[in-house]
């Protein structure tokens, strides 16, 4: 890893676009990587992203290092429960393989001590998120959704990314129950 200092900040509305255009862009090329090409319209959609920023409990998050917006995360937050998800996470373009996604990750721990377990999700196709979240972050992949077993939280069938809804759901016990 590199000797840079990562901090988080929650986003100002006014960052929002634009928060969200890196984030599209950012998902938009691990999607080119696996598929050569690019659905219409952006990934995840602007409908998808503006109620992922919307829901109860989210925090929009901008990752810095040195002051400088490198990505972001959305984070749910069950103030009841303290069984909390990372809906949505990413490091710039341009940004990768200096150590800043772990840095990232380990901040959100910090921020969030009372978190008992940790969610999140990644498509089937994603080696690299499936590895980071695995092999750096100490999730466990706890589930499988795919055309037979769909995902409970996308009831209307597969979400906008390609891979027909294929995706693992991870968990990490921060603490136990």
């Amino acid at each position: 890893m590199t000797g840079e200092t990562v901090t988080l900040a929650e986003a100002h509305p006014d960052d929002i676009p634009a928060f969200k255009k890196e984030l599209q862009d950012a998902f938009a090329q691990a999607v080119i990587d696996e598929f050569g090409s690019l659905p219409d319209g952006p990934i995840p959609s602007d409908q998808v992203l503006d109620a992922a920023i919307a829901a109860p409990g989210a925090v929009v998050l901008r990752i810095l290092s040195g002051g400088r917006k490198v990505g972001g995360a959305v984070v749910t937050l069950d103030r009841d429960t303290n069984h909390n998800a990372l809906d949505l996470f990413f490091i710039r373009t341009g940004e990768h393989s200096r150590g800043l996604g772990l840095k990232a990750w380990l901040a959100i721990e910090r921020r969030y001590p009372e978190t008992a377990v940790w969610r999140t999700l990644t498509p089937y196709f994603e080696k690299r998120n499936i590895h980071f979240y695995v092999n750096k972050c100490g999730f466990k992949i706890v589930e499988f959704f795919n055309p037979r077993h769909r995902d409970p939280h996308q009831p209307e069938g597969p979400d906008d990314l390609p891979g027909d809804g294929e995706a693992f759901q991870f968990e990490k016990i921060m603490r136990p129950a």
